[in-house]
């Protein structure tokens, strides 16, 4: 017998693999791609992501969700005008299938929206889309771009396909006052939108990070504080004059008092809270409601007991607030990895803004 050969090999360092992998995906996996991470949706995250990007349209004054029992036909509608009861709407169908949507997957959807606004339930929409994680097939996508087409098959599959299971324990004919009105409906109306439109869309969203998971993107350079405090700014600057003044043991009435040491400071603490400021609009812009209020909690509660200990002046209590909140081991916050010492600092100046953190108690 000839003796065996195993194929040729070659060794693969995978030390050298090992030694590069990114900390995230040796906790959690490698990341993966939004247009797969769609598949593994379940129905009602579909419906929520859909709804998310909806919500970010320039051209609805209202979205709501409203998929699930007794719908009619409607999922994720976006009004152009809530305030007026005729406005335009529109209507997007989730179908979340493990294949791309056929024909046969739409006919009762379609029969729906013709029964439901025969009857009266509500009015035709302008738009009508299908929305699927795995796009819409070849078939179908033909259909909708031949709307006369689309019509007649509805009509020539109604008996089979819609007549029984419209209304459950009721059978619903096509009868001739019904097809006038199916004839009256402009089937251009129904289309559907690509899942990489739904993609690209929702990327400019505040829950693009929390859906996918690919990390928060870079954060814009904070601005520069104008020359003068707003009146935004004016309770925190008159708690950094009570430090000062108590720490001088003198009154200080306004910044240009200041010694240059103490104006430095005080430079160092309007570039902080605009810092934070900036982080305030990052987070909005990027993550859901909450967020920073959630990592405002954090640094407060780890620098009230600093805070409210003794301390020689309220000068002092300012600087050690600061630096137990950039000694603070954040490991909550969705914010992570996009937070500056400046932007702990800052905080603290925010949370003075509003009365939480007071630098010259009343009782000292």
């Amino acid at each position: 017998m000839d003796s065996v050969v195993k194929p040729a090999t070659r060794p693969i360092a995978l030390e050298i693999v090992i030694a590069g992998a990114d900390p995230l995906e040796i906790r959690s996996g490698p990341s993966i791609v939004p247009i797969e991470r769609l598949k593994l949706f379940s129905s009602s995250d579909w419906e929520g992501f859909v709804n998310e990007w909806a919500s970010s349209l320039d051209s609805y004054g209202l979205v709501e969700r409203t998929g699930g029992s007794g719908d009619m036909g409607c999922d994720v509608i976006g009004t152009v005008d809530p305030k007026t009861p005729d406005s335009a709407w529109d209507n997007y169908q989730c179908k979340h299938y493990d294949h791309a949507l056929a024909p046969s997957d739409i006919w009762i959807e379609l029969a729906k929206l013709c029964y439901y606004t025969f009857i009266g339930a509500y009015s035709i929409p302008r738009r009508y889309a299908f929305v699927a994680p795995r796009g819409v097939g070849t078939k179908l996508t033909r259909l909708l771009k031949k709307p006369a087409e689309l019509k007649v098959g509805l009509l020539a599959v109604w008996a089979e396909k819609c007549a029984h299971d419209l209304i459950e324990g009721r059978t619903i004919e096509l009868d001739d006052a019904l097809q006038t009105h199916i004839n009256a409906i402009d089937f251009s109306l129904f289309g559907h939108v690509p899942p990489l439109e739904l993609i690209d869309g929702h990327a400019k969203t505040r829950y693009f990070a929390v859906r996918f998971g690919l990390g928060l993107p870079p954060r814009p350079v904070s601005p520069q504080p104008p020359g003068e405090p707003s009146s935004a700014e004016t309770r925190y600057v008159q708690q950094l004059m009570s430090a000062y003044a108590d720490h001088l043991k003198k009154p200080v009435a306004a910044p240009h008092e200041l010694d240059p040491r103490l104006g430095r400071h005080f430079v160092r603490a309007r570039e902080s809270f605009y810092c934070a400021e900036a982080l305030r609009n990052f987070s909005r812009d990027t993550l859901p409601d909450g967020a920073f209020e959630h990592l405002q909690k954090q640094i407060f509660d780890g620098v009230i007991d600093v805070c409210e200990s003794p301390q020689p002046c309220g000068f002092t209590r300012v600087n050690a607030t600061t630096a137990q909140a950039a000694a603070l081991s954040l490991t909550s916050s969705a914010l992570l990895g996009r937070v500056d010492v400046a932007d702990r600092h800052g905080i603290c100046h925010q949370l003075a803004n509003e009365d939480r953190l007071i630098w010259v108690p009343s009782n000292d």
